[in-house]
């Protein structure tokens, strides 16, 4: 096996693809820079996540997102050019990327469905009993 990890950005949304037999892959590219100033270039990688797991992290893939990636690499040639290759086994995500508008504490609900507490409405003001006071 040719292991390889990537630290980039990825270039574009991730789009999630279903082979004929139903299997989910998850496909997206990330530029990785070399070098600085003058002497700097990009490599583009095209990353491959199969399997149930590329269905749960699509949706945190959007450009600009930074990420670290663990897999198998390779490459593909195509029209004389040759494109570099990674089907992921692990990816971390970094930070970036396009942001969603954070929903009111209203709105927001843990994995469960349950809302976070409010707790200076819940108990009366400023009378929260675990908060330290410093003077």
């Amino acid at each position: 096996m040719k292991s390889i990890t990537l630290g980039g950005t990825v270039g574009k949304d991730a789009v999630m693809r279903r082979t004929q037999g139903g299997e989910p892959v998850l496909g997206f590219s990330v530029a990785v820079d070399d070098g600085y100033g003058e002497n700097k270039s990009t490599m583009w990688f095209d990353i491959a996540l199969w399997g149930k797991r590329g269905d749960a992290i699509a949706k945190f893939l959007t450009k600009g997102t930074k990420v670290c990636v663990t897999g198998e690499f390779g490459q593909r040639h195509h029209e004389g050019k040759t494109y570099f290759t990674c089907r992921a086994s692990d990816i971390t995500l970094m930070g970036g990327g396009e942001r969603q508008p954070a929903q009111p504490a209203t709105e927001r609900r843990d994995s469960y469905g349950n809302q976070p507490a409010n707790f200076h409405n819940d108990l009366g003001g400023d009378d929260i009993p675990f908060a330290p006071e410093f003077r």
